[in-house]
């Protein structure tokens, strides 16, 4: 038996064995007893499941939404599952694969009344949250700044992912990033707009085929329509690897970039152009 595994297998120590050598033991106990609030479960239900087997098991799983047959290309749920709240199908999915974890599944949308009770029982926000009320949205920035809890934040682009990571003292903040006060009430400003500016600001980083969606997207959200914005497998798969990588750093305390700088993966640039060719590699 390796020497940095504890004597006593027991379920956990057998969950995660292979993620030895790129979690160390210290790493993954402090992963094991941080408490993570994931706020929304569409992709975030594919967060869900990448943070579980890196070893987080105890989460907070919030969303107000239920299981739709257009949900499948993307989100982890089965056809079974078509018509069930988010949250419950999703605490299932999360105990078939480890029945040890602590699942607590709260059917509310996080709003500007709930967002401190929640931040405040965890360590580690996670927002992935489809909004059209940006102050909400807001709400959960703050409640988790004012308690000094980490908060990442990631979203798919097509076919990869953007997060951003804020820690408790950044000097960027959601507000910050979408041309809002530092302070008080934000009702009243759109969301569309606000994401719309966002998205500009972005736009010469993104693969143009991202911002074509998005701005249609955008469009038709005006009026209030939920985000009908198009999505792959591959974003969402990308959105589960980058969260539960920068999850995994934050919580073992190793580097991370904080917002205003932004985490990119763009599987389809990265297959289209190559990163070095074998010769490089082994010159």
């Amino acid at each position: 038996m390796p020497k940095d595994l504890p004597a006593d297998p027991g379920p956990y120590r057998d969950f995660t064995l292979r993620n030895r050598g790129y979690i160390d033991p210290g790493g993954q106990e402090k992963i094991r007893a941080t408490r993570v609030l994931v706020a929304g479960c569409g992709l975030g239900s594919t967060i869900a499941e990448s943070l579980l087997r890196s070893g987080f098991v105890h989460l907070t799983l919030v969303d107000h939404d239920t299981v739709a047959a257009h949900n499948m290309n993307r989100q982890a749920y089965g056809r079974g599952d078509v018509g069930r709240r988010k949250v419950d199908a999703l605490r299932d999915r999360l105990l078939a694969i480890f029945p040890e974890a602590e699942i607590a599944a709260v059917a509310r949308r996080v709003s500007a009344e709930n967002a401190a009770t929640l931040v405040g029982n965890a360590d580690l926000v996670m927002d992935t949250i489809d909004f059209l009320s940006l102050p909400d949205l807001i709400a959960l920035h703050d409640a988790a700044r004012k308690a000094q809890t980490p908060l990442l934040s990631c979203l798919s682009a097509g076919w990869g992912a953007v997060g951003f990571y804020f820690p408790p003292d950044g000097p960027c903040t959601a507000r910050s990033l979408f041309g809002l006060p530092s302070t008080g009430s934000v009702d009243g400003a759109s969301y569309t707009e606000r994401f719309a500016g966002l998205m500009r600001a972005l736009a010469g980083q993104l693969n143009p085929a991202i911002v074509g969606v998005m701005a249609e997207a955008l469009r038709v959200m005006e009026d209030g329509t939920p985000c009908p914005a198009s999505q792959v497998a591959a974003g969402g798969a990308a959105v589960a690897a980058l969260a539960a990588t920068l999850a995994v750093r934050v919580v073992s305390g190793r580097p991370v970039a904080a917002a205003p700088r932004l985490h990119l993966v763009d599987l389809d640039r990265l297959v289209e152009t190559g990163t070095f060719t074998l010769g490089d590699a082994t010159a």
